[in-house]
């Protein structure tokens, strides 16, 4: 249980890391001032600071914050004594104009380009899915890749029925091109019985044929009828090439499982939170242990790339609080032309952010009643 909790540790931590290093290098690209970079939620066991910023670490490892200048209404000392010098200039000028006067801060979040605040926000998610490439070329590099090639058929079922052959290679599932075995399989598992189109290649020529996937009582699931999987090597620009493929992979599972989420095809007892996460982690290094340490750790950092592409995409889901409310808002701006007001603004945040407490209370609880039962 120490290794797991070292593990999950390990995998929170380079996850989170990524995903704030984003924020914190484009901001400070853009000249906007970070207060702090902050990993873990909870009270701080580590911290100090450098360059104006404010580095913590905390006691949960899990979670994190950037958090800008003039972001939300926060401000270091120094920009609080000049806010309250330009509420007084202010003052004067509506006595003198009345008409009220915006002074720019220089270093401040609300004061910065929309653009530069846009990229800002966005680069978080961004760098999880850079840090699932990075991690993806290490997976691939050192065990390859399975490709979607048919092994073997079975009888009574729609793939033989159809003239597929043992060597054919899967390379379209209706309109999507399918390039590993991950994804065949994915389609196969959820599928609700209705006719898919499949594209085929033999011999170097590509057929196209339809298949209506049939009822196994047994299983309670949809077949097409077929095994599927060819290990190849990747090396030089397959190397590059599958990596990308892989993060595709996790993004369309992750894409989809949310839409079917939405459409009841999965239920809220499907989530998993940090507990559900660290039962699983436990569960696959005690799969893995008996295959050596090195199968252990490539699953680990596989296990890293699942996790990175879904907190990048979870956090772009245009909801109060994530990032997605956020470019949600910073959009309208520039559709707009002017900010929406920052009082309405942080308000919908509250509102977001408590919602999203809840729901991680009831992931939190589903994820203890799953392991006791």
């Amino acid at each position: 249980m120490v290794v797991t909790i070292i593990v999950f540790v390990l995998i929170f931590g380079v996850v989170v890391i990524s995903h704030e290093l984003g924020h914190f290098l484009i901001a400070k690209l853009n000249g906007i001032k970070v207060l702090e970079f902050a990993i873990g939620m909870g009270p701080s066991v580590v911290k100090f600071t450098k360059g104006g910023t404010r580095y913590v670490l905390k006691l949960l490892p899990i979670g994190g914050a950037c958090i800008f200048e003039g972001e939300d209404n926060i401000y270091s000392n120094e920009k609080k004594e000049e806010n309250t010098q330009a509420d007084i200039t202010n003052n004067e000028k509506k006595e003198e104009n009345t008409q009220a006067d915006t002074i720019k801060q220089e270093g401040t979040f609300n004061d910065a380009n929309v653009w530069a605040r846009i990229a800002t926000v966005f680069a978080g998610p961004f760098f999880n899915i850079i840090l699932a490439f990075l991690l993806s070329l290490i997976v691939v590099g050192f065990s390859g890749e399975v490709i979607p090639t048919i092994n073997s058929l079975t009888e009574g079922y729609p793939a033989k029925e159809a003239g597929l052959q043992e060597g054919d290679i899967i390379t379209k599932l209706g309109n999507e091109r399918i390039y590993l075995q991950g994804e065949v399989t994915f389609a196969s598992a959820f599928s609700n019985g209705e006719p898919i189109e499949i594209e085929y290649k033999r011999d170097g020529k590509k057929y196209t044929t339809v298949l209506t996937p049939k009822f196994s009582q047994e299983d309670n699931r949809y077949y097409i009828g077929f095994t599927i999987g060819e290990s190849i090597e990747c090396k030089g620009w397959d190397l590059i090439k599958y990596s990308a493929y892989e993060v595709r992979y996790w993004l369309k599972t992750t894409v989809k499982s949310l839409l079917m989420l939405v459409q009841g095809r999965l239920s809220a007892n499907d989530l998993s939170g940090p507990v559900g996460i660290a039962v699983t982690i436990d569960e696959t290094i005690e799969i893995a242990k008996p295959y050596g340490i090195s199968t252990v750790l490539l699953t680990m950092i596989n296990f890293a790339v699942l996790l990175s592409v879904n907190l990048g995409v979870m956090n772009l889901l245009p909801l109060p609080a994530l990032d997605g409310g956020r470019l949600l808002f910073l959009l309208l701006e520039v559709i707009r032309g002017k900010p929406v007001p920052p009082e309405k603004e942080g308000l919908v945040h509250f509102i977001g952010f408590v919602a999203l407490m809840i729901l991680m209370v009831f992931v939190l609880y589903n994820d203890i009643v799953r392991i006791f039962a």
